[in-house]
């Protein structure tokens, strides 16, 4: 009988930044600056990250990623990340501007995020 190595799923980081942080933390490096941009890595797992369960919202964060990718920074990605933990419907509202964010999204760069998601 071998013994294989497995990852326990829910021990896994529940986002592209814990993984990020995770990774760092046990080679000692430091941490991104919120202006730092990011990287293909992470960029690429952010974008898994936005896939959603909605059409709507999947057309908002394509064009989004079209539009903004390249210049995408640490601070943008942790925000559009704090979208992410959203519900769709309630994603779609924000999208569509049927409410405004709540309150504990204030000081995140979330309105920041949602204003490039609106416009585009």
């Amino acid at each position: 009988m071998t013994s294989e190595h497995r990852t326990d799923p829910a021990a896994a980081p529940a986002s592209p930044w814990a993984a990020l942080q995770a990774a760092r933390r046990e080679s000692g490096a430091a941490l991104p600056a919120d202006g730092e941009p990011v990287d293909e890595r992470t960029l690429s797992r952010l974008k898994w990250r936005c896939r959603r369960g909605l059409l709507e919202n999947d057309l908002f964060i394509a064009r989004f990623f079209e539009r903004h990718e390249e210049h995408l920074t640490h601070g943008q990605a942790r925000a559009l990340e704090r979208l992410m933990d959203l519900s769709d419907n309630d994603l779609l509202d924000l999208l569509l501007r049927r409410k405004e964010p709540a309150p504990e999204l204030a000081g995140t760069g979330a309105a920041e995020i949602l204003s490039l998601l609106r416009n585009d």
